[in-house]
C-alpha cells in the first residue's frame, strides 16, 4: 500500500472516540506528573504502561504517547515558575524561563514554551515520516568514538554557559562530573568513591541532584530574603504569543526542531542533551549582538522547548525502523508492543504499515492536544505563582521530597536532593553557575564510558577517532563550539 494509503489508514485508527480520548487523558496525566520534579515521564510511562495491556495495540500507543508528550512539556511548567524543573530534559528552559516569570511574565514564558513544544513535537512527527529511515541509517552508525565525541560536543557548551567568568563555570562543570564518577566503574564494575557506603555503590541520582540544586536551593534562597519580599505580581493578559514574539521565535524554533530530531534519532542521547545543544546553538547565533540569553529572552525558551519536544519524534526513528530505543521511554515502548507480539525493527514497515502510521498520526494529534491544553491552563500556572509565597514553598518543598523518594524509593536520594540544595545555594552566593555543573553530570559518565570503550576496542590507539568521518566532523565542531566563546570578543574588538 502507498505512503498516503497507509496515512488514510493511521487516520482511521486514531480518530475513534476512544483512542482520542486516551490522547487527552494521556496528555493531562502527563502534565499533571511531569509538572512535579522529580516525576520524569520515564517513571510515569513506566507505571502506566500495565494498563495498555489488555488494550489494542494502538490505543495503547496513543495512551503512552499522550504520557510521553505531556510529561516532557509539563517538565518547563516548575522550570519557569519555580526554577525547578519537573524533568531533566526541562533544565535548560530554567536559564530564560524564570528571569522572565521574576519580571512578572510568567504567562508570557509559559505561552512561548507552549508553543516552542508543540512546533518541536510538529516537526519532528514530519521528520519521523518522511526520513525515519534514512536517519536511521546515520543513527545506526554511531559507535563508542561517535557517542564519545557527541559527549565532548556537550559538554564544550560549559564555554558558553558559564555567564561572566569562565574559570568558575568550569570549576562548575568539573565538580558534575566529579559527582558523575561516584558509584560501579563503568568498565570494571568496582565500587569507586563509595567509602564503603552500599548506598553510594550505586552511584548518585542525577535528578536527585538537579532537585536539589534548583529547587531546594531557591527554596532556601527565598527563606532567607524573606517569602513575601519575593512576591511579583504576574500578567496573564499575553498567554497566546502575540505575532512579533511568534516572528521572534519562528527562525529558533524551526532550526531547534530540526536539530532536535536529529540528536534524538542517536539512541541513548535523549531530550536533555537535544535541549541544551539547542540552546547553545540559538545562544551562538541569535545572542551574539547584544547578549540577552539568560536574562529572560524567549528565543532561549524557544530553543531549549523546541528541541526538548522534538527529541520525542527523533527517538521513535531508531525505535520504530531498527528496534533500538532512542531513550529511556521508547525502550518501554518496545517492550509495550512486544507484549502484543509486535516486534520493532525493519519488518514492522511492512507487516505493521497501519500501526506505524497511526503512531505518525497519534503523535501529531498528542501535540495538537498539548497546544490547546497548555495555552488553556496557562492562567491556572501563572496564577500559582500569584498564591501566598508561605504556603507554596512549603508545598513545593514537600513535593521536591516525594519526587526524589519516588526514584527509587531511597532515602539516601532524599539526603542527596538536601546535600545538592546547601551545595547550590552556597555556589549562589559566590556567583558560580549552576548549568555547567548539571551538564557535568549528564554528560560525563557518557564520554567517560564511551572513551574508554573506544580505546580498549582499539587497544589503546587513538586512531580509532580518526578513523570515522563521523566522529572527525563531530571533533571539529566541539573545537569550534570551545573556542568560539573565547574568539568572540576579540572578533568583535578587530571589528570595531
Amino acid at each position: 500500500m502507498s505512503v498516503v494509503g497507509n496515512l488514510v489508514q493511521g487516520i482511521g485508527l486514531v480518530f475513534q472516540p476512544f483512542a482520542l480520548l486516551l490522547i487527552v487523558l494521556g496528555v493531562l496525566v502527563g502534565v499533571v506528573m511531569g509538572s512535579i520534579p522529580g516525576m520524569t515521564a520515564t517513571m510515569t510511562v513506566a507505571v502506566l504502561v500495565s494498563f495498555t495491556f489488555g488494550m489494542q495495540p494502538t490505543e495503547g500507543m496513543m495512551l503512552l504517547l499522550g504520557i510521553y508528550g505531556g510529561a516532557l512539556y509539563a517538565g518547563s511548567i516548575p522550570a519557569i515558575l519555580i526554577r525547578t524543573p519537573g524533568t531533566p530534559s526541562a533544565a535548560a528552559t530554567v536559564f530564560d524561563g524564570f528571569p522572565l516569570a521574576k519580571k512578572g511574565d510568567a504567562g508570557r514564558a509559559i505561552g512561548i514554551a507552549t508553543v516552542a513544544s508543540f512546533i518541536g513535537g510538529a516537526i519532528s512527527v514530519v521528520v519521523l515520516t518522511v526520513f525515519s529511515p534514512q536517519i536511521a541509517q546515520v543513527a545506526l552508525e554511531f559507535g563508542s568514538p561517535e557517542y564519545f565525541a557527541l559527549a565532548f560536543f556537550g559538554l564544550t557548551i560549559i564555554a558558553s554557559v558559564s555567564g561572566d567568568s569562565l574559570t568558575k563555570g568550569l570549576l562548575s562543570g568539573l565538580l558534575g562530573m566529579l559527582l558523575a564518577t561516584v558509584g560501579l566503574d563503568p568498565m570494571l564494575g568496582y565500587p569507586r568513591f563509595a567509602f564503603g557506603m552500599t548506598a553510594l555503590s550505586s552511584g548518585i541520582q542525577f535528578i536527585a541532584v538537579m532537585i536539589g540544586l534548583f529547587g531546594v536551593a531557591e527554596a532556601i534562597q527565598r527563606y532567607q530574603h524573606g517569602l513575601e519580599s519575593q512576591d511579583v505580581e504576574q500578567r496573564i493578559d499575553r498567554l497566546v504569543p502575540a505575532t512579533r514574539d511568534l516572528k521572534s521565535i519562528g527562525n529558533v524554533s524551526v532550526g531547534s526542531s530540526l536539530l532536535g530530531s536529529i540528536i534524538g534519532a542517536i539512541p541513548g542521547a535523549g531530550g536533555d542533551i537535544a535541549s541544551f545543544v539547542t540552546y547553545n546553538e540559538a545562544k551562538r547565533w541569535f545572542d551574539s549582538a547584544t547578549p540577552s540569553f539568560g536574562r529572560g529572552n524567549i528565543r532561549g525558551i524557544a530553543a531549549a522547548e523546541s528541541g526538548n519536544n522534538a527529541s520525542t519524534g527523533g527517538a521513535l526513528i531508531p525505535t520504530l525502523t531498527l528496534g533500538i530505543p532512542g531513550d529511556s521511554v521508547t525502550a518501554i515502548l518496545i517492550g509495550a508492543l512486544m507484549v502484543h507480539g509486535i516486534r520493532p525493527g525493519p519488518g514492522l514497515f511492512e507487516n505493521e504499515a497501519p500501526l506505524v502510521y497511526s503512531i505518525f498520526v497519534g503523535f501529531f494529534v498528542v501535540y495538537l492536544v498539548i497546544l490547546v491544553v497548555g495555552l488553556l491552563a496557562a492562567p491556572l500556572w501563572a496564577r500559582l505563582i500569584d498564591l501566598p509565597q508561605r504556603y507554596v514553598w512549603p508545598a513545593i518543598l514537600v513535593l521536591c521530597v516525594v519526587g526524589t523518594y519516588a526514584l527509587r524509593g531511597n532515602v539516601f536520594d532524599v539526603w542527596v536532593m538536601v546535600g545538592a540544595g546547601i551545595l547550590g545555594y552556597l555556589m549562589r552566593l559566590e556567583e558560580y553557575p549552576l548549568a555547567p555543573m548539571v551538564l557535568g553530570l549528564i554528560l560525563g559518565p557518557i564520554a567517560e564510558s564511551n572513551l574508554r570503550r573506544a580505546l580498549t576496542i582499539s587497544g589503546g590507539s587513538l586512531s580509532i577517532f580518526i578513523d570515522s568521518p563521523l566522529t572527525v566532523v563531530i571533533l571539529l565542531l566541539s573545537v569550534f563550539s570551545l573556542l568560539a566563546p573565547i574568539l568572540r570578543p576579540w572578533i568583535a574588538k578587530v571589528r570595531a
